[in-house]
């Protein structure tokens, strides 16, 4: 059984490694013409990092995760702390600690763990076809590659999904901006085993440590969609926007270099419990793109990763029975986990402004209870749970 990957992102990567462990032939392919991760940084909370243990990467990632002991938010304005707490009962209560890795460091572990040379970049894909005896993907260039299945891990715009569905769909914009990046870490900032978010104003601020000194950082602020501003007056536009908040806000802006900085919008998908059409299924954001309000979004693409592996391993001799039952068993777990960061992106940006508010009320008399539940709660109900 030979079977083709479609992007080599994270799930793409996953998918390929776990194929590779059960022996299974396998070809990735890449439009992109070299490693370029969006985004600074990734939170995997265990549910994913028990992903990549059983992938066989769990040495790997616990190097470049960051060393996160402690939650706290606090008010964006003043700077006061609202509730400070650590986080040992989600990582006991879980049997695996969480780490923030910068996104760069494990699409390089991902990618080297599969074997770079087995990645071909720079294949677009723009067609696929099907028949009883395999499916063909024909690329930009003409080229053309046949496999038993083709899994689709080509992301958030997904070219294949509408080979899957029959149609397109259009992606939802959330109402905000995500601004992220990495810079060295400071507890002139915050503590550096601290993941630290600032609040106010229908807004975020927060900073995460991941592995090299550093603080993996966000900003989210509600803005039109389709803003056109240059990489290199993002940092203006975090002063414009956050430039009264409190002082380790101001410290960390002035930390960031100018021009480093990723500006994202943030759309997400409405839950979708088609995957598979014949030989092909999808993947990771192809499947479920969702905002990255609960910080799912990468594990729940691991989570697919090893289910379709183990599943494709347990039924070689019928890999479409495979594809019917990762359908089956991945669609519900998907959609609750977009709909879960759907509703919290409601409540952190503002679309009801009493709920918002009642938010920063509760966060003043946490204890780390109802926060940590909610963290567990995403966590429950993956392949290992």
């Amino acid at each position: 059984m030979k079977i083709l990957v479609v992007g080599a992102g994270i799930g793409g990567t996953s998918i390929a490694l776990g194929l590779q462990r059960h022996g299974i032939e396998v070809e990735i392919v890449e439009q992109v013409r070299e490693n370029k991760p969006v985004g600074a940084a990734i939170s995997l909370w265990s549910n994913g990092i028990k992903c990549l243990n059983y992938l066989g990467v769990g040495e790997q990632v616990a190097a470049l995760g960051g060393r996160m002991d402690h939650l706290s938010y606090a008010d964006a304005l003043t700077g006061e702390t609202l509730c400070d707490f650590p986080l040992a009962p989600v990582h006991e209560g879980t049997g695996q600690r969480s780490y923030p890795v910068a996104r760069a460091d494990l699409q390089a572990m991902l990618m080297e763990a599969v074997g770079v040379e087995n990645i071909r970049f720079g294949a677009k894909v723009v067609d696929i076809t099907q028949d009883d005896d395999g499916v063909t993907a024909t690329f930009a260039d003409g080229s053309t590659t046949t496999a038993d299945l083709l899994i689709a891990a080509d992301g958030a715009r997904s070219r294949t999904r509408a080979h899957v569905l029959g149609h397109d769909v259009e992606r939802s914009y959330t109402g905000y901006t995500n601004v992220n990046g990495l810079v060295p870490a400071d507890p002139a900032i915050t503590g550096t085993t601290h993941w630290t978010t600032w609040v106010g104003e229908n807004r975020r601020c927060a900073v995460m440590p991941v592995a090299g000194d550093r603080f993996y950082f966000w900003f989210d602020h509600v803005t039109p969609a389709g803003a056109d501003v240059p990489r290199e007056k993002v940092v203006d536009e975090l002063r414009s926007v956050f430039g009264h908040w409190a002082p380790p806000v101001q410290k960390l802006i002035d930390a960031i270099e100018p021009g480093t900085a990723n500006r994202v919008e943030i759309w997400d998908l409405d839950p979708i419990h088609t995957w598979v059409r014949g030989r092909v299924a999808l993947l990771g954001d192809a499947a479920h793109s969702t905002a990255p309000d609960i910080g799912q979004g990468g594990c729940s693409a691991l989570e697919d990763s090893v289910v379709l592996s183990g599943l494709l391993a347990a039924h070689r001799d019928d890999p479409l029975a495979a594809l019917t039952r990762y359908q089956a068993a991945r669609t519900e777990r998907a959609a609750e986990l977009v709909l879960k960061a759907r509703k919290r992106s409601a409540v952190t940006h503002g679309h009801d402004p009493e709920a918002t508010q009642a938010w920063y009320r509760e966060l003043a008399t946490e204890d780390g209870t109802g926060v940590m539940a909610g963290i567990v709660g995403n966590i429950v109900g993956g392949p290992f749970a």
